[in-house]
């Protein structure tokens, strides 16, 4: 199920990329090897998004519920600007963040997949959920992607804001790079 994204006003104001983890940036499985270490693995393409979206100047956020030295490498690997693991409070997070580098809500897009994420998806103009994410969440989503948790979700996202902000062709034409 695709919802049509917001009108281009929206799109457009978007500064901050917020996303759960979890369901989003992996398929959600949670996977230990014979040690209890956990194992996850993430797209390449989401990657790429988020590097486009830096390169674009947007900043980047992970909020999770859960903690993990995966995610954080992962996050620092990516530059990822603000990165909260292990809680429970994403709105409450999402509101400092805004509060610390005076962004307005209508500048975010929160991508989420589960009730934890509800909150502050209600939150934003441009909530976003993946096209497997908890029937609860894609109901209140401004826009569900084609791509399913772990796939490519950020970077279809990614593409949309940067397509509508008029920075994708500019991107395509260095070939991705600085």
């Amino acid at each position: 199920m695709t919802k049509a994204p917001p009108k281009l006003e929206t799109l457009r104001r978007i500064r901050l990329l917020i996303s759960d983890v979890d369901g989003v940036l992996t398929n959600g499985h949670i996977q230990f090897d014979g040690d209890g270490r956990e194992l996850k693995t993430f797209h390449v393409h989401d990657g790429a998004g988020f590097v486009y979206w830096h390169r674009s100047g947007g900043i980047s956020s992970f909020i999770s519920g859960r903690s993990s030295p995966i995610v954080q490498a992962r996050a620092d690997e990516l530059g990822i600007h603000e990165v909260v693991l292990g809680t429970h409070e994403k709105r409450a997070v999402m509101e400092e963040i805004l509060q610390r580098r005076e962004i307005a809500a209508d500048e975010v897009a929160y991508v989420g997949d589960d009730l934890l994420d509800l909150p502050a998806m209600r939150r934003v103009n441009f909530a976003v959920a993946p096209k497997d994410a908890r029937r609860e969440v894609i109901e209140v989503a401004h826009y569900v992607t084609d791509a399913a948790g772990g796939r490519g979700v950020i970077r279809e996202v990614v593409e949309l804001l940067l397509k509508a902000q008029g920075r994708w062709d500019a991107l395509v034409e260095k070939g991705g790079r600085p």
